[in-house]
């Protein structure tokens, strides 16, 4: 339980269900449970060869593939999908066996799952795997939620979009990534920007790759406030966005109408356009 419990000064974020609820139903887990928790094959495959029931949940509706995904035990959890194992069980909180394969980090118990059919989200309300990948800055997972058509501007009521977090957690290889896929540079959890959230946590890789992509300091939130005004005064965020408060370059200019042109087809589009190397790259934020 340790890596769950590393995110300690977000105590009252949906993540810590894991730590709270497998320690009040320890005591009606069943060997399966355990097994698959601690990632012990041979002794699950014994288990359910003798009869127990794959889908055995505790009194909060944990199931054997919960534990396997939450551990990242991917042989685990295909043998249990292969005896029938409900690949969209949810806790009583709405936990998924996919949000937890996102908590561990396991981006091929995530391509498993998806490929058994596996939902991305069952609903709004619910916890978000997608948000939760990003947050703990597991691109891997990610991508391959991106990659099965979720989408990528998803606005979760309490966390906003997937790049809004990445950009609140300062997860920069994510925010290159959705950035790179097309994200909404501008969309963020209500009037918020990713911009306003980099700007808060002195972000200034982030703050700079986001303005690169076109992201607008002269948003306002529901305070009135653009993302200069939150800057930490005399800092590098600071400087980097009063660098960008003038009109900006041709070159970006011509670059944000092409990409804006292409839409997200522009990683696949560009290369075809066979342009110089040299423009190919500044179309597509290559460092050369």
């Amino acid at each position: 339980l340790t890596f769950l419990a590393a995110d300690s000064d977000q105590h009252c974020d949906i993540t810590h269900f894991c730590v709270t609820h497998l320690l009040d139903s320890w005591a009606d887990r069943s060997p399966l449970h355990d097994a698959a928790f601690q990632g012990r094959l041979l002794s699950l495959k014994t288990l359910i060869a003798q009869g127990f029931n794959v889908n055995l949940l505790t009194t909060d509706r944990v199931s054997a593939l919960h534990e396997a995904c939450l551990g990242g035990h991917v042989a685990c959890a295909k043998v249990l999908l292969e005896n029938g194992a409900q690949v969209n069980a949810a806790t009583i909180d709405g936990v998924t066996p996919l949000f937890n394969a996102c908590c561990s980090g396991s981006a091929a118990c995530v391509s498993m799952l998806l490929e058994c059919g596996a939902k991305a989200r069952l609903g709004s309300h619910l916890p978000s795997p997608m948000h939760e990948a990003v947050k703990r800055g597991h691109r891997e997972c990610m991508e391959t939620l991106l990659a099965h058509e979720v989408d990528i501007d998803q606005e979760d009521p309490q966390h906003g979009t997937p790049l809004y977090m990445a950009c609140t957690y300062q997860r920069t290889e994510c925010v290159k990534k959705l950035l790179e896929l097309g994200a909404n540079v501008n969309v963020g959890k209500g009037l918020d920007t990713p911009l306003h959230a980099a700007a808060r946590k002195s972000s200034v890789e982030i703050v700079v790759l986001l303005t690169d992509y076109g992201a607008d300091p002269k948003c306002r939130n529901a305070d009135l406030k653009c993302a200069l005004d939150l800057a930490t005064p005399h800092s590098k965020v600071e400087q980097a966005l009063l660098l960008r408060e003038g009109p900006a370059s041709l070159a970006q200019l011509c670059r944000l109408c092409i990409r804006r042109h292409l839409g997200r087809s522009c990683l696949g589009t560009v290369p075809k356009l066979h342009l110089p190397e040299p423009l190919e790259n500044f179309l597509l934020h290559r460092s050369v």
